[in-house]
């Protein structure tokens, strides 16, 4: 019997009855489950020892005789809310599964693959983070234009010290499980990107930890060693990551349809919508809406579930 979708599902305590809930409701649609399996990720697994970070349990059920809207319609009405509480329920397509087919994750950055947004931390030392921060939120949200956005933002950076991007790069924390989920897609000889709307300044020197195939981000003008509060080139928009996405994906012969991409705002819904999976991790509303799979744990290597790594 073969399989072309899968019911993966996420909780860090779930309840007892929820792995029956779940096949119940694969049934209910008329889709047939061929096997099931439940792991449980620990905490250390996740993001290392004593990150204190909770861990997980990973449910997976191969179903066939269903159609995906249809399956995800019924296990997931309204993609604000969860039937299940505490229980994210995604449908997967199972030829992401297929080892001989080579895959490309491709990830935003800020509040992503790492916890903090990069700008709001350089904001901190010009004594302007409460302000940036509420206008990071609202273009995350999907409320102003983001190349706007960033341009003002970047302009309250003038004037400080281009040692302060240094002193931020050395805070900047990988999200719970980032190591674990790079290492998972590069060790099996698939594709790993970032594109960001921060800074390269930030992102190279992780790009070059992680092994990452390919990254980009804004550059920030630097004159007499001093920030100038203005960006240089073409700023990464949603639009420029769409783009990365269809060009690294055909310089690295992988399909669209293999390619996952993970983002949170509402500047990663053009790149998630132009992959095969689009993933919204911890995702503001407007991008949850489009996504076609969520993970809303602190542990992001909860993603390589769904290429079944």
């Amino acid at each position: 019997m073969t399989t072309d979708l899968a019911v993966i599902a996420f909780a860090q305590n779930p309840d007892p009855e929820a792995r029956e809930r779940i096949l119940t409701l694969v049934q209910d649609v008329g889709a047939e489950v061929e096997r099931f399996s439940a792991v449980r990720v620990t905490g250390s697994g996740s993001a290392g020892p004593d990150s204190g970070v909770p861990g997980y349990n990973a449910f997976t059920a191969f179903v066939q005789g269903s159609e995906a809207t249809a399956l995800l319609a019924a296990l997931r009405p309204d993609p604000l809310t969860q039937l299940l509480p505490g229980v994210d329920v995604n449908v997967v397509p199972t030829r992401l599964f297929d080892p001989e087919r080579k895959k490309l994750l491709i990830m935003d950055v800020d509040s992503t693959l790492i916890r903090q947004e990069v700008v709001e931390m350089l904001a901190a030392h010009a004594g302007v983070e409460a302000e940036v921060a509420a206008v990071t939120e609202a273009a995350m949200r999907g409320e102003l234009d983001f190349a706007e956005s960033l341009h003002a933002r970047v302009a309250t950076l003038a004037g400080l010290p281009a040692t302060v991007v240094d002193e931020v790069r050395a805070a900047v924390r990988l999200s719970p499980g980032a190591d674990v989920l790079v290492k998972a897609f590069l060790r099996e000889g698939h594709a790993v990107a970032a594109v960001s709307g921060g800074f390269l300044g930030i992102l190279t020197p992780l790009a070059e930890q992680l092994g990452l195939t390919r990254h980009t981000a804004n550059t920030l003008e630097i004159e007499d060693g001093k920030l100038t509060g203005k960006v240089v080139g073409e700023v990464v928009d949603r639009t420029v990551k769409q783009r990365c996405l269809r060009t690294w994906a055909e310089e690295l012969g992988v399909a669209p349809e293999d390619v996952i991409a993970v983002g949170d705002g509402a500047n990663d819904i053009d790149m998630l919508t132009a992959a095969g999976l689009g993933v919204a991790y911890n995702g503001k509303p407007a991008l949850r809406a489009a996504a076609d799979a969520q993970v809303n744990l602190p542990n992001l290597d909860a993603v390589r579930f769904f290429a079944d790594l």
